[in-house]
């Protein structure tokens, strides 16, 4: 079987699975609700066909009508500079809600793209609001994950205003390593789904010193590069150069 027909059917997989089924049900909405609760989130849940790469999920100034879920693949999330560049806010993988930020003004801010084919459950915003009316434990952890969102901003401040560009690419690393690890996947060996001038981008820094600290890290045995795919193999070396102090990585 092709890997294209493999993606496939794990993507449609991934769009009739149920909430209380799904893989993702501790990183998402669904954390600290029972059965019934789930049921009734589970009914106002619509999910979505595949996103193919490079189309949008959503651009900047449409209408704001629902919060996405990532089931499955990646994306990234930009803004358009005045002269027309992107700039790349973030990145987004499965467990993560998007359009959080397009409550306040009723429309979306940034654009999304998917970065390889994505699924997504879409959570119709006016329902959604509704119920955590009447289910405290959705309205507490949409609070939680909108509480992670700002302090997700506020560490990429700091990367990008107090950081070298050796510390920002570990930092990186280091922060992608954990979100992997977080969803069951391996904490050391992945794949990139962005380029490196998406990473550059994201970073504040130049392709070319991207790809000249993607070499420095490989020849200084911090990691092992073969294309997009990544494996660690000093986590607490790397962890050091982005300015950590202690690793709880095992």
């Amino acid at each position: 079987m092709s890997q294209a027909r493999q993606t496939n059917i794990i993507n449609l997989r991934a769009i009739r699975v149920a909430c209380q089924e799904c893989s993702l049900n501790t990183l998402c909405l669904p954390l600290g609700m029972d059965q019934a609760e789930l049921n009734r989130l589970d009914d106002i849940i619509e999910r979505k066909s595949p996103v193919n790469r490079g189309d949008h999920l959503f651009q900047i100034g449409d209408d704001f009508h629902a919060v996405y879920a990532v089931r499955s693949g990646s994306l990234k999330s930009y803004a358009t500079t005045e002269n027309g560049h992107e700039q790349i806010i973030g990145f987004h993988f499965p467990g993560e809600l998007i359009g959080l930020d397009a409550i306040a003004e009723g429309v979306h801010p940034l654009a999304t793209r998917a970065l390889e084919t994505t699924s997504v459950c879409a959570i119709p915003y006016d329902q959604l609001d509704s119920l955590s009316g009447e289910l405290p434990g959705l309205r507490s952890q949409l609070l939680r994950l909108m509480s992670r969102e700002i302090s997700h901003d506020e560490q990429n401040m700091i990367i990008l205003g107090q950081k070298s560009a050796d510390e920002r690419l570990a930092t990186f690393l280091i922060g992608l390593s954990n979100r992997f690890a977080l969803r069951g996947f391996s904490s050391t060996e992945f794949n990139l789904s962005m380029s490196r001038g998406d990473i550059g981008n994201y970073l504040g820094l130049a392709l070319e010193t991207v790809s000249r600290l993607f070499t420095r890290f490989q020849q200084d045995g911090l990691i092992r590069v073969e294309r997009k795919f990544i494996e660690i193999l000093e986590y607490d070396q790397l962890y050091a150069l982005a300015g950590g102090e202690h690793s709880d990585h095992s």
